[in-house]
């Protein structure tokens, strides 16, 4: 399924860029991550299972249960973001 993926702050920052379109198979937000993760850098860096991270799911903060579907929007930030 694709799906869109943005970042934000310093996750913005290491990943080089603020958004990306994605095509993948994950059924939720922690399995995406882990897909994420496994890609390498910089993903293995920025989304690291042991950073504390928020995601929001259609502009909505979600855990990392929710499950995504096709053309969502799935956020990536920082615990605290500057202006």
């Amino acid at each position: 399924m694709k799906i869109n993926i943005k970042y934000f702050a310093s996750i913005r920052e290491s990943m080089g860029r603020s958004e990306e379109h994605f095509e993948t198979s994950a059924s939720t937000i922690e399995s995406l991550r882990v897909a994420l993760i496994s890609m390498g850098e910089p993903y293995a860096q920025s989304l690291a299972l042991g950073k504390a991270i928020r995601v929001a799911l259609n502009q909505e903060l979600v855990s990392s249960e929710a499950l995504i579907k096709e053309n969502d929007e799935i956020a990536f930030f920082p615990p605290v973001t500057g202006g």
